[in-house]
């Protein structure tokens, strides 16, 4: 692929933080928050990020944004290699990369009306936007212009979610990040936000990253899907590709757990123990302690490489799935031989 054709493209990008050890503990720790990623965020498309909470998708959001700083790898935005660009130099590309927060009350000011907040990024980027463009901009997303000198504690949920998407419209940018912009949402205001998020990314051509532990949520905007566990990306794939043949054990867990229309199909798998620390997460295979698949002397020795398995679709994995829903029993044969080799996991539970 062109590079003209990513508005981003991130190489072996790694973020851990420093943190302390306990008290009777000598020395300081990392957490290993994102380790050695790699993938590219094509223009006009959605991206969708996906995992259990601390697998580093919000870390890996913020990295693209550059709000944080990555420990190495390379990042570029539209062509600019933003990896180490000080804050001066990256404040005329700020504009063209915003972010929608997860939480619609604690992300808008309470003390600023609606016309303020929304038209902050003019004020902050010297940029050209009064009262009639903010009123524009309250219209686009769905909202009356007479709600300019209204403030925040005066609409419901999802109505502070889009001030929140017509702050992130306001310079115009060619990428927003959504950070679980649904998830304190009802479900069926859940839906409107999505329709709006789509509908504005066809009139303004805009592109997402997507952020969300809901594969409900995912599968309604994202174009293309990235699986990541403790750091690290296990699965990468076209939407349709994920869903309906995943590869990776891990993704097919969290495929299982998605409530379904019938009763038939897919089996509910149950992943034994928690996600393991990242401050010392598994050698080799990070996913291997918890997973129905592992063979000793392999997974936990050798890392896999994210590898194609199909078209446009890669994991990583050394026992991929062959198949999806894997038959009652197929995933007992699986389960069975991790527990025999794994007598931790003895107590392991699936529902078929």
């Amino acid at each position: 692929m062109n590079a003209s054709e990513n508005l981003v493209e991130i190489e072996h990008l790694t973020k851990r933080f420093a943190v302390k050890q306990g008290v009777f503990a000598r020395g300081r720790a990392e957490v290993h928050a994102v380790e050695d990623i790699s993938l590219n965020v094509r223009r006009g498309e959605t991206l969708g990020i996906v995992g259990e909470s601390g697998c580093g998708k919000s870390t890996t959001a913020r990295l693209i944004l550059r709000l944080l700083e990555p420990t190495s790898g390379t990042l570029r935005f539209d062509g600019h290699d933003i990896s180490k660009l000080s804050q001066r130099a990256l404040r005329p590309l700020r504009r063209e990369m915003q972010m929608i927060f997860q939480d619609p009350y604690s992300s808008l000011n309470p003390r600023k009306t609606v016309g303020q907040i929304i038209g902050a990024p003019f004020a902050i980027h010297h940029a050209k936007g009064g009262r009639e463009r903010v009123e524009e901009l309250l219209e686009t997303v769905g909202l009356s212009p007479e709600h300019y000198n209204r403030y925040p504690h005066e609409f419901s949920g999802g109505q502070r979610q889009r001030i929140g998407v017509a702050r992130a419209l306001a310079l115009s940018p060619k990428l927003i990040v959504c950070d679980e912009p649904v998830s304190a949402l009802d479900v069926s205001i859940q839906a409107q936000i999505l329709n709006l998020l789509r509908n504005l990314q066809t009139e303004f051509n805009l592109t997402y990253v997507f952020i969300s532990h809901d594969l409900s949520v995912i599968r309604q905007i994202a174009d293309r899907i990235a699986v990541m566990y403790l750091g690290h990306i296990v699965e990468l794939g076209d939407s349709e590709s994920i869903y309906e043949s995943p590869k990776h054990p891990y993704t097919a867990a969290l495929l299982s757990a998605v409530p379904r229309p019938t009763t038939g199909g897919r089996q509910r798998i149950v992943l034994s123990g928690d996600v393991p620390s990242p401050v010392s997460p598994p050698a080799a295979c990070v996913f291997h302690p918890r997973c129905p698949r592992f063979h000793e002397g392999h997974c936990d020795v050798e890392t896999p490489l994210l590898r194609e398995l199909g078209p446009r679709h890669e994991a990583a994995c050394h026992y991929p799935l062959e198949r999806w829903p894997m038959s009652d029993a197929e995933v007992r044969q699986a389960e069975g031989a991790t527990r025999a080799d794994k007598p931790h996991l003895q107590g392991a539970a699936h529902d078929a």
